[in-house]
């Protein structure tokens, strides 16, 4: 009987590294509340539909988008935990993983941590909470382009409506007004070969983009709390 429950324990041990590893993602449920916390690292540039190399550490949509539907299908799961250190990437894609984020029927807190930049600001604000440590970094920017772009009225246009459609979202799923967020994109004066705005810690929290400076110890208190009030309500 004892051995058949230390098998079991290092099965689930086994299993629980393989998803780190693997994906970033792990259920956390041995806390005294025995809430089952689902927990989602978006790590790196956010892979779109282009394969990057594979000496750069990404986050890929495609094992993102099932597993999020896959919380939202599950009775065991209570809550989702999201830890950001991301530098942006893909915007369709990043806005896809916010949305479903956004969408999801269960409690979720967001921790900022390194950084939340350019696509990863959306990521951050989608949860119902979100924190970032006090040396944590977002940076706001206009929306860039790879490859070849045409000079054409048609270009700006269409850049203009992927910018709106980032802005609308963050403002939606924030306390920032767009206007202000627009400003801090066209910025001039602090990125020496950019536009866009660099926000530390509390600044993040001052202009409205994220709810509270804090850790892990504060996502998690902030977490369960949510997941005790829906049990009750």
């Amino acid at each position: 009987m004892v051995d058949e429950k230390e098998e079991k324990k290092q099965d689930k041990e086994e299993q629980r590294d393989q998803k780190i590893s693997e994906y970033g993602q792990v259920t956390l449920d041995e806390n005294a509340a025995r809430h089952r916390i689902h927990l989602l690292s978006i790590i790196g540039e956010i892979e779109g539909h282009e394969c990057l190399a594979s000496s750069q550490k990404t986050t890929k949509y495609e094992h993102v988008l099932p597993q999020l539907a896959a919380i939202e299908d599950s009775t065991e799961v209570d809550g989702l935990l999201v830890l950001l250190n991301t530098v942006g990437g893909d915007v369709e894609s990043g806005l896809a993983i916010a949305e479903m984020i956004a969408s999801l029927g269960k409690p979720s807190v967001s921790l900022v941590l390194g950084g939340g930049h350019s696509i990863g600001v959306p990521l951050a604000v989608a949860t119902d909470y979100s924190f970032i440590v006090p040396s944590g970094t977002m940076i706001m920017h206009p929306v860039r382009m790879n490859g070849t772009i045409i000079g054409a009225k048609q270009t700006y246009d269409y850049f203009k409506r992927i910018q709106d459609r980032i802005l609308d979202f963050i403002t939606l799923h924030s306390r920032a007004e767009k206007k202000s967020l627009e400003q801090m994109m066209m910025n001039t004066g602090m990125l020496s070969k950019d536009l866009g705005t660099i926000l530390v810690g509390q600044e993040a929290v001052e202009c409205g983009l994220i709810d509270e400076v804090g850790g892990i110890r504060e996502a998690m208190g902030r977490l369960h709390c949510m997941i005790e009030q829906e049990k009750k309500g």
